[in-house]
This record gives structure tokens, C-alpha cells and sequence, in this order.
């Protein structure tokens, strides 16, 4: 299948600094759905207008990014706009800073979603097999919120010292950090290739997002009744692929939730990794408009424990990690992206590529992270569609 000129205007968007996943343009769900308008030449369309994320008490470096990016009649990429919206000072974060470790993640033993409280049983790596479907339902009012609820797709992070969870969100006061108390949304991370389904419907009005259990009376509730499990899988259309020495850890957003970059997918030397991508048509909608999954990339040898967390400036870690990742699935196609992080325009220590996964794949565009430069000596990064089967983020020297 291939694409006439049309404009993928992102967004895998990068809200660089508040680590959201942004809302993904109108523009390429219009280019979606009328692939075979006749024209000759690319052409490029800029999203104007944009809601300010995530106005939580957090530090930020760039408020968000606009990414364009222009395929032309062949599916070719061309060269894509970055424009930096807007900028503010760093106001003091709320949220605990954990400390770095450089050891290895601990594996529990635990994998019930009833009476869990420490690691899931596969650590990380989740306790599911690829695409495996979860098979207990989440009870509401039966654990305690002084108990993680891990198993079942639901994955521990022990190393931000909230007890397991990614996030918390305190409304009475619009803070972050602390514990999963009385009133608090407390968000959770998924293994791999799955996303967390629980979120309020009532999500606040300044555009900040809010994900996650509930903790109301001493136990955890869904916030989203509409499904009675956890995690869900998302497309089956990426996967990351390495070919270098050392391990590199990709850190999505917290979002909806905390929106900070703490949950991981670790690629191991010679290994291969499943990439969420977000079914867009289905999943989180912020202020009506579809969402696709955002990681920061950080440079290989750099441990999850380091670098899956709120970094600081200078640090080269976590929002500060020299790549981002985009991806998401809408209309049955999947775009994949790699983009600048504004915060950090060093070259990362490996070279990326997005290619096709195998003999039956099909992707559109040519998407090349080399030496700090994206497809030859472009700046602004760039995107490839999968029309079938999946794509490959591939890590080499």
C-alpha cells in the first residue's frame, strides 16, 4: 500500500519536558483515511493550536514540540518541522527523587493480582507470554492500597521507591509522590507490549492527566469499570532488535498518569524486545483526541534503575536521554518515529534504524538515526507507516 502526498502531522508529539504522549494530529488521520488523493508533490501541514499539558508541580524544560513530518507519493519521508512552542522556568517538583542503582532489577515470586505486594514473577519482562491475554480479573475492594497489585501484565518498579507504582496522584491537593493513601490515583505499569487500562472518565479541566487504581476506604478500585483487567495488549506491530554490546533502556511515559518516563522496556545485547503501540482508535483520549505511546531512549550501559527516571539537566538520562521513540496504531496502519528530545541534541551512543520486521512487512518511508542525525544530515527526525505486519527499531554500531 502506498501513500500519495500527504502529511503525517504527528505527533507521537514531543512534550519533551512534562513526558506525555501527545495528542496525535487530526492530519494524519485524515491522510489515513484518503490514501489514494491524487498529487505529485509532498505536502506539509502544521498543527497550530495545541492545549498546554500537564501543569502539575513538576520541573519543565520545554512545554511541547510540534513535529511535521511530509511522505511523499512513494511513501518517502521527507524532511519534517520541529518547532519548540513554548519554554518555561523549572518550578520545584513535588515528586520524590529516587536514587540511582545500578543493579539489576529483583524478580519476586508473587504473581497473584489478589494478594500480591511485591514484584511480579517475571520481573520487568512481566509475568505474560507474548500477546497472552491476562486470566484474572481485578477484584475491587479486595486489596489493600498498601499492596501492589502485581501480576497479570502488571510489573513492579521498585527502584522509584512509591511501593511499586509509577505514579501517584493526590487530587486534594493536585500533588505528586508520597503514597497511595486515602483519595489517591495510584498509577501502575505494564510489561511490554502492554498499556495500563484504568483511568478516570472525569479527567481535570486544566489538561493535565490523571491514571490509575483508586484508593478509597483503605483498598484499590478501578477508575475504569469498563474493563476488569489491568493491562491490555496493545498493536502487534513493533518490536526492537539490538545489535550492540550493551543494554539499552527505552522508557515510556507515564500516561495517562504522573506523565514521568519510568516505564520500561529493557533491550539486551543480541536481543529482541516488544514495543507497545498503542491502539489509538481505542485507547486513552486527551480532550477528545486520540494518543499514541512516547519513550525516551537512553544511551547503551545505562541501567533501568538510572535511566528510566526524572532526570536532570545535564544528566543525559530519563527526559534528558538523547532520543525519543513514537508509536501508535490508528486505522489499522502503525507509524513509528524517531524524534529529537529538545532537552538533549547530543548524538546517543548507537545508531537506530526503523525497518521492516521480515519478508512479509511492508513499511512505507525510510527512517535513519545515524551519528545524531536523522536520514542523512536532517535534525528533525522522521516517521515510516506499517501497512503489515510490524516494523523494527534496530539498534547497531
Amino acid at each position: 500500500m502506498k501513500f500519495t502526498a500527504q502529511s503525517l502531522t504527528a505527533i507521537v508529539s514531543l512534550l519533551a519536558s512534562s513526558a506525555v504522549a501527545a495528542p496525535v494530529a487530526e492530519a494524519k488521520a485524515a491522510a489515513v483515511a484518503a490514501p489514494d488523493a491524487a498529487a505529485d508533490e509532498g505536502c506539509t501541514t502544521t498543527e497550530s493550536s495545541y492545549q498546554r499539558h500537564h501543569q502539575h508541580k513538576r520541573a519543565v524544560a520545554y512545554d511541547y514540540v510540534y513535529v511535521t513530518v511530509t511522505v511523499d507519493g512513494d511513501g518517502q519521508t521527507l524532511t519534517p518541522t520541529i518547532e519548540v512552542a513554548a519554554t518555561s522556568a523549572a518550578p520545584e517538583s513535588s515528586e520524590s527523587q529516587p536514587s540511582s542503582s545500578s543493579s539489576s532489577p529483583s524478580s519476586g515470586s508473587s504473581s497473584g493480582v489478589s494478594s500480591s505486594s511485591g514484584s511480579s514473577s517475571g520481573g520487568i519482562s512481566g509475568d505474560l507470554g507474548a500477546f497472552q491475554g491476562p486470566s484474572e480479573e481485578f477484584q475491587d475492594g479486595v486489596i489493600p492500597c498498601s499492596q501492589f497489585p502485581s501480576g497479570q501484565g502488571v510489573i513492579s518498579l521498585d527502584w522509584l521507591g512509591f511501593g511499586g507504582w509509577s505514579g501517584l496522584y493526590h487530587p486534594s491537593d493536585t500533588s505528586t509522590g508520597g503514597s497511595c493513601d486515602e483519595g489517591t490515583y495510584c498509577s501502575y505499569a505494564c510489561q511490554p507490549g502492554m498499556s495500563k487500562t484504568q483511568w478516570p472518565s472525569d479527567q481535570p479541566a486544566n489538561g493535565a492527566s490523571v491514571g490509575g487504581l483508586l484508593c478509597k476506604n483503605g483498598m484499590l478500585y478501578r477508575s475504569n469499570s469498563d474493563t476488569n483487567y489491568l493491562c491490555e495488549w496493545g498493536s502487534d506491530s513493533a518490536r526492537v532488535d539490538s545489535e550492540i554490546s550493551d543494554s539499552v533502556a527505552i522508557c515510556r511515559t507515564d500516561y495517562p498518569g504522573t506523565e514521568n518516563m519510568v516505564i520500561p522496556t529493557v533491550v539486551n545485547p543480541g536481543s529482541e524486545s516488544i514495543l507497545t503501540v498503542v491502539d489509538e482508535d481505542s485507547y486513552y483520549m486527551w480532550q477528545g483526541k486520540k494518543t499514541s505511546a512516547q519513550y525516551y531512549v537512553n544511551n547503551a550501559g545505562v541501567s533501568v534503575e538510572d535511566g528510566c527516571v526524572w532526570g536532570t539537566s545535564g544528566s543525559g538520562i530519563g527526559n534528558w536521554a538523547p532520543l525519543n521513540f513514537g508509536a501508535g496504531s490508528t486505522g489499522g496502519i502503525t507509524y513509528l518515529s524517531l524524534i529529537p528530545n529538545p532537552n538533549n541534541l547530543q548524538a546517543a551512543n548507537f545508531n537506530v534504524k526503523i525497518v521492516a520486521y521480515d519478508g512479509s512487512s511492508d513499511v512505507n518511508g525510510e527512517c535513519v538515526y545515524e551519528n545524531g542525525s536523522y536520514n542523512g544530515a536532517g535534525a528533525d527526525g522522521c516517521t515510516v507507516a506499517v501497512t503489515s505486519g510490524k516494523g523494527k527499531f534496530v539498534f547497531y554500531n
